[in-house]
């Protein structure tokens, strides 16, 4: 059975949950049919509880657990399935889930911190949006008739007002639907068409401050994916595959690829990131270079990993430090622009009284 749904995923939570009561029932010696069917009447997902039934019907036919997720790659991905099969044919399946429960947990928070970066960005601006919306909207036509009244003419900041305010009155509902339109059609095409994601991507990398985010998350997923992938003894270039598929940046996806194949004709790994030092800072380069003359490239990856994931962590705790001033500046310089626009005319009227 596959899932009918392309875009059913189950959440990061429920397989943290799954992994990780997998590996404490595997420890204690439960078979593994019975644990699935176990775990299958605790999780409290539908998706999650239909495919542990196919999976509880696949194992009970004699197929092996990686065999049987391999059919749900969309849910669990190859970095899992993999991880689970050299568990399975190497007898240390309990150290694996282990492993597996663990990194899944570093990505859940990795993953926390790139969505509360960006929580209070968004509500400040969303903050600056409803204040000037009620101001133009609601309060400034309210004080339009008395201002037009005004036998002198209003200054600079209140005519403009004044022009932005009658059109967005007259044509606002129509700006507002051209703007939903604009937003659904750009995430249909950012999502369903690969060449606009990929420039999608390209446009977050050089932005200066989510550029620096998403480096840095990319690079500790890709150090620590290839780290353990190599660490299970799975073959580097097969190792490289899957972790271009774990990437959710397509430049990055496309460049580990790129390495994929050019270590397949026997390159190194450090030879490609050297040439990309706008992709791969000179110290991952350097350090995995270390990794490959030394036999230790796994060690160096995963060292490369908690130093990109350190970084990103001062990063996101700093950024509400570094946004805030700037946000506030600008949310401080709107609301006045519109207080002076409403109140200099009156003022000027009252001086001539």
């Amino acid at each position: 059975m596959r899932i009918p749904d392309p875009f059913a995923r189950v959440s990061i939570q429920e397989q943290i949950l799954f992994v990780k009561h997998l590996a404490v029932m595997t420890k204690a010696g439960m078979p593994l049919l019975d644990s699935l069917q176990l775990i299958r009447k605790q999780v409290n997902s539908k998706l999650m509880s239909k495919i542990l039934e196919q999976m509880v019907l696949n194992v009970s036919n004699g197929q092996f657990l990686s065999t049987s997720m391999e059919h749900y790659r969309q849910v669990f991905g190859d970095f899992m399935v993999n991880i689970i099969r050299v568990g399975e044919t190497s007898g240390i399946l309990y150290e694996n889930l282990n492993y597996l429960a663990e990194e899944l947990k570093k990505k859940r928070e990795l993953r926390k911190k790139m969505v509360g970066a960006m929580t209070y960005p968004a509500i400040v601006i969303a903050t600056a949006i409803g204040i000037v919306g009620m101001l133009t909207l609601y309060v400034f036509p309210k004080i339009l008739p008395v201002l037009t009244s005004l036998k002198a003419e209003p200054p600079l900041p209140t005519r403009i007002l004044m022009g932005f305010s009658s059109f967005m009155l007259e044509y606002g509902l129509y700006v507002g639907i051209a703007a939903a339109l604009y937003g659904i059609i750009m995430w249909l095409l950012v999502t369903n068409v690969r060449s606009v994601k990929l420039l999608f991507h390209r446009i977050i990398l050089i932005t200066p401050l989510t550029g620096k985010i998403s480096r840095y998350y990319n690079l500790s997923t890709f150090s620590r994916t290839l780290g353990l992938l190599l660490r299970s003894d799975i073959k580097v270039v097969e190792a490289l595959s899957i972790t271009a598929d774990t990437m959710t940046n397509l430049v990055y996806q496309r460049e580990i690829k790129t390495i994929a194949t050019n270590v397949s004709r026997g390159e190194e790994i450090s030879s490609h990131l050297e040439s990309r030092t706008s992709l791969f800072p000179l110290t991952m380069s350097q350090m995995i270079m270390i990794g490959e003359r030394t036999g230790n490239l796994s060690d160096s990856l995963l060292y490369l990993a908690e130093l990109y994931e350190n970084d990103l962590d001062d990063l996101t705790k700093n950024l509400s430090n570094i946004l805030e001033p700037v946000l506030m500046i600008v949310l401080g310089a709107i609301v006045l622009f519109i207080a002076l626009s409403i109140i200099t005319p009156i003022y000027q009227v009252t001086q001539h009284l």
